[in-house]
């Protein structure tokens, strides 16, 4: 009956109509919309190139990055006021479990693999050291006094140095922190009983078109020997793919979205192709990428 089929036209009209207003909605989508994410200052060089080039993919998305010491990063991400964190470790269980009680939902997967670069003044005669020695430099117990220099007090590097090297020990009376990288890096190249701990982006030689892993040269990147094969190494590229320098560390992004948003769109931007690319021409190892590193001699004749 033609009557019939109108009134069941009517009904699935209304139906899908109802259908699309009950659907929630968001601000934002994953090339869209507006976000602010904290993320650790260590990485402020490498991050601030990602975001160029996301934001040039992706006019109509806003990514206000608010760079911070990756303790004040975990606390945005805890009390919800950031949905997309960039740090140097995940969460641990308990740190999950808290989450979940408070109904956030944390996602997490390391992007790069980076590196604690340790720097000395380019006078210094201590640039081969082994992890003891560093011990000793930072509880002030080592034959030369040193005066070292950390980026921030609540910052990964000084969270990292503490779980790796000290490993229950204080720093010593010898220990401050400046204001930010590039400060430690002023820092030591003025004073040559100074001993500074970076991350390797504000060590890296931007005018490096080979991609050889060059340094900058106002310091003096130390060599740091590997425990197991008594290497002295530099945090290269392929010693921090192979986890064999000794301060290799790696890069999370921790995301709370349960949609499909901006956050998540960033993070899959710096997991994805070119985000990886952008890494890898940093000096850091692109760990969502698939490389083969080979062994190679060079000839000098």
């Amino acid at each position: 009956m033609p009557w019939l089929k109108h009134i069941c036209f009517i009904l699935l009209v209304s139906l899908s109509t109802l259908s699309c207003d009950d659907a929630p909605k968001h601000p934002d989508s994953l090339g869209k919309g507006a976000i602010d994410i904290s993320v650790d200052e260590t990485f402020q060089p490498i991050i601030d190139e990602q975001k160029r080039i996301f934001d040039s993919s992706f006019p109509e998305a806003k990514v206000s990055i608010h760079y911070k010491p990756e303790a004040e990063c975990l606390k945005d991400y805890f009390e919800n006021k950031a949905r997309l964190i960039l740090v140097t470790r995940d969460l641990t269980k308990a740190e999950k479990d808290g989450c979940l009680e408070r109904k956030i939902y944390p996602t997490s997967l390391s992007v790069a693999r980076d590196a604690v670069a340790v720097i000395v003044n380019n006078e210094s005669p201590d640039s081969l050291l082994d992890v003891n020695a560093l011990k000793g430099i930072l509880t002030g117990q080592f034959k030369t006094k040193y005066t070292v220099v950390f980026d921030n007090q609540g910052s990964s590097t000084v969270r990292f140095i503490n779980d790796s090297i000290l490993r229950g020990e204080k720093l010593g009376s010898n220990v401050f922190a400046a204001k930010g990288n590039k400060e430690v890096v002023d820092y030591v190249s003025k004073n040559p009983a100074a001993i500074g701990f970076v991350g390797l982006s504000y060590v890296s030689d931007d005018n490096d078109p080979q991609n050889t892993g060059a340094f900058i040269k106002n310091v003096k990147v130390a060599a740091v020997q590997n425990a197991e094969s008594h290497e002295l190494l530099k945090p290269y590229q392929a010693y921090i793919a192979l986890k064999s320098y000794p301060l290799t560390r790696t890069l999370y992004y921790i995301n709370s979205e349960s949609y499909p948003g901006l956050g998540t769109g960033f993070a899959n931007f710096l997991a994805g192709q070119r985000g990886q690319l952008i890494f890898f021409h940093a000096h850091l190892f692109p760990t969502r990428s698939e490389m083969v590193i080979r062994s190679a001699q060079i000839n000098n004749k």
